[in-house]
């Protein structure tokens, strides 16, 4: 597992000890242990059927662990009426009254939270839905209808607001717009704990990621912690593969390391291509081969996810 070890503290709004659930002989959910701290966005990423949303129904009290602990907002998973009060959530696509306004949808779901009309204003405010409040659910684009989704997630004012892959299905605007939304809510002090396949998608948004693979924790902490494993190389390989041990040799004299990887070379990023192939053709060595190699955030997620045990 990459990224700093989880540690309690009163700043902490999740917390998760060797969390486990099996349905069968499948086992969704593999001793997790991470702590979720107070404010901001958390991605918890991984590749479909990481677990991901296990873990999130697991955290809302909708399934039992088979295994482990957990608590939110220092309340036992095991009690969920403890905290679901001040917890709101977007599992699925939102579902609401077709021919209804967005404004009636939600005034609907605040008599049954017990929340206050005036409420309905200030969420849709939020979401970037004021203007459109009376256009009709069915009318609404994927996008705004995930927005109107968060609107109702937020009705009660909650301390910690999860999201099961929010912008799955949407265009690139649409990812943009609930990007930006996250970021916001990230910004007012809540805890946002967003799920996603894809890094790319919400990236931008969190503060902290989550990362698991098959149920098992490979990477938690900081993004800038993520980019530690980035990596940035150059790398060549001589028109005769018989010459690599001797180019290797010349590098080396010249004071650059270079480490066999097949019939290439690995230098490291910081030096230039045209000195590197200027000592080749001074020693007399044509290449076959010479690129920069760099590998980005999203490289070392995949890298994690389809090769971490």
């Amino acid at each position: 597992m990459l990224g700093s070890m989880p540690h309690a503290s009163a700043s902490t709004a999740i917390t998760i000890s060797g969390l486990t659930k099996r349905f069968g002989s499948l086992t969704a959910v593999d001793d997790l242990t991470v702590d979720i701290p107070t404010g901001g966005v958390v991605g918890l990423l991984g590749p479909n059927g990481a677990g991901k949303s296990t873990v999130i129904r697991m955290l809302l009290g909708l399934i039992r662990p088979t295994s482990g602990s957990g608590t939110v907002l220092d309340h036992p998973i095991t009690n969920p009426e403890a905290f679901l009060p001040r917890v709101g959530a977007l599992i699925e696509a939102p579902t609401m009254y077709p021919k209804l306004s967005a404004e009636r949808n939600l005034r609907s779901l605040a008599r049954l939270a017990g929340v206050s009309d005036g409420r309905v204003a200030e969420v849709l405010h939020i979401v970037g839905l004021t203007g459109r409040e009376q256009d009709p659910f069915g009318d609404y684009s994927l996008g705004m209808k995930q927005r109107l989704g968060i609107a109702a997630a937020l009705l009660r004012d909650p301390e910690v607001l999860v999201l099961d892959e929010p912008t799955n299905g949407l265009d690139p605007a649409g990812i943009v717009e609930i990007r930006d939304l996250l970021v916001s809510l990230g910004r007012q002090g809540r805890t946002v704990v967003v799920s996603s396949h894809l890094l790319a998608e919400i990236q931008a948004a969190c503060d902290r990621l989550v990362i698991i693979k098959r149920g098992r924790l490979v990477f938690e902490g900081p993004i800038h912690e993520l980019l530690t494993h980035t990596t940035d190389a150059v790398r060549l390989a001589p028109e005769h593969a018989g010459e690599r041990d001797h180019l290797a040799q010349i590098l080396s004299e010249a004071g650059v390391r270079a480490v066999p990887d097949g019939e290439e070379l690995v230098v490291d990023g910081c030096q230039e291509p045209a000195a590197l192939n200027r000592l080749a053709a001074d020693a007399g060595i044509v290449l076959r081969e010479l690129h920069r190699e760099h590998q980005d955030l999203e490289d070392v997620f995949l890298r994690l996810t389809t090769t971490a045990a």
